[in-house]
């Protein structure tokens, strides 16, 4: 049959909102993107989440719903000249009244500033509507003047529930599936192989299919790993893995192994993974799992992230190497993770509370008088250049969050806090 030759994914794309799965924040009822699409008038925005989660799929959708002619870039293979060859076009089609036409850029994170360049005089005059889909943060990837003009929506990895979903339409709808005979006995081996990712579920289990040629098909977790053992495909930057290989990167390094935090760099290297996507995920962990154990950390990881980017292969795999190797071998605290995250959670339940007196800025005489700065102790002034007093809101002056962790330099830290506070780190 004609149409098993094209993937499960590409043949199950919804084609309407109704029958697009996930994303309740963004197109359910009264959500924000669905209200946009409704009212027949969009602005650019772009499509932020990891692979398989519907960036792709939601930008067709939106064309089709609105009627819209739709073009369609992908950074890896594109360029200034078939930016320009689209707006050119859209130029044309203004003058026979047609409605301005849907770009689409798959990965627009990968595009060059020049490239990014070219697409900004369109965006702002309104020439196209931009859609761009990126897997990494658009504030370190996208020109600041196209970010602006552009809203950002978030795309979550798909949940348990969504993905049984998928799988349930594949086994009803799909025109080759439904013919089959398909029992699905465990799911716990498709769903985690998934990883939140609806193509890669569609993948797999159209691989388990394709290689049973019994009559009846029973899917099992111990089927679905040998199935996945046999054909495991190689680490592709752009592909199912990518986020497997940087997954176990990261965590041996935190792991403090720096023969397997070499080999999954290796295996990065070699797939032609970005330098500055490699060093980005090595500056994060070394304030996030490494952070006062050693913040010099820190320092080397930017240093690497600065020399990466203007190296370039083959030399900076050098510079990786070392890094990685560092961070690796180097004492781990995640105590500012946590310190930050506490005060964040705390923030959120207590809402604004007032800045206690005494440290207020105070720069009129009518502040002054309101007591602004009053009995303020300037520690400068006093014996170790400290002096004991409030700086938190009177409702959490006691809650602490920085636990200094068991590491020789917060050991140190610790010590000074306990001279200089006395019973509040004495816990």
């Amino acid at each position: 049959m004609q149409f098993a030759n094209q993937p499960l994914a590409e043949r199950l794309r919804p084609a309407t909102l109704d029958d697009y799965i996930g994303q309740e924040h963004l197109i359910g009822e009264g959500a924000v993107l669905r209200k946009m699409i409704e009212s027949g008038k969009i602005s650019s925005f772009l499509l932020w989440g990891p692979p398989g989660v519907g960036k792709t799929t939601l930008a067709k959708i939106i064309a089709n719903t609105l009627n819209r002619p739709f073009h369609t870039l992908s950074a890896i293979n594109s360029g200034v000249k078939d930016i320009r060859d689209v707006i050119e076009k859209a130029q044309r089609n203004q003058f026979f009244n047609q409605p301005n036409p849907i770009l689409f850029i798959d990965e627009i994170h990968r595009f060059s500033k020049s490239q990014q360049d070219s697409l900004l005089g369109a965006v702002e005059q309104g020439i196209v509507t931009l859609i761009g889909a990126t897997t990494e943060n658009p504030s370190f990837e996208v020109i600041s003047p196209l970010l602006s003009r552009c809203q950002v929506y978030v795309l979550k990895h798909l949940d348990k529930k969504d993905l049984l979903k998928i799988v349930e339409m594949a086994l009803t709808k799909d025109p080759y599936l439904k013919t089959r005979k398909i029992e699905i006995r465990e799911d716990e081996a498709l769903l985690r192989f998934s990883g939140g990712d609806a193509r890669k579920l569609l993948n797999v289990l159209e691989l388990v299919v394709n290689a049973d040629e019994n009559e009846n098909t029973i899917i099992t977790n111990d089927i679905v790993i040998d199935r996945l053992q046999n054909n495991m495909a190689i680490y592709d930057k752009n592909g199912e893995m990518h986020y497997d290989i940087i997954s176990a990167f990261i965590k041996s390094m935190r792991g403090s192994d720096p023969d397997a935090s070499v080999y999954w760099l290796a295996r990065m290297i070699d797939g032609g993974e970005d330098v500055k996507f490699i060093a980005r995920r090595m500056l994060i962990l070394a304030a996030e799992d490494i952070g006062l154990a050693n913040p010099n950390a820190l320092l080397l990881a930017q240093s690497t992230f600065d020399a990466v980017h203007k190296i370039g292969y083959p030399e900076a795999r050098i510079i990786l190497s070392q890094c990685a190797i560092y961070l690796a071998t180097s004492a781990k605290s995640n105590s500012a993770y946590m310190a930050i995250d506490d005060a964040l959670a705390l923030v959120k339940s207590t809402g604004d509370l007032p800045v206690p007196l005494h440290i207020r800025n105070a720069p009129t005489k009518l502040m002054k008088e309101l007591g602004y700065g009053k009995d303020y102790k300037y520690a400068h002034s006093f014996e170790k250049n400290f002096a004991e007093q409030d700086f938190l809101p009177q409702e959490v002056k006691t809650h602490r969050f920085y636990t200094p962790q068991n590491n020789p330099l917060e050991i140190k830290i610790l010590e000074r806090l306990k001279s200089l506070w006395g019973k509040r780190y004495s816990k």
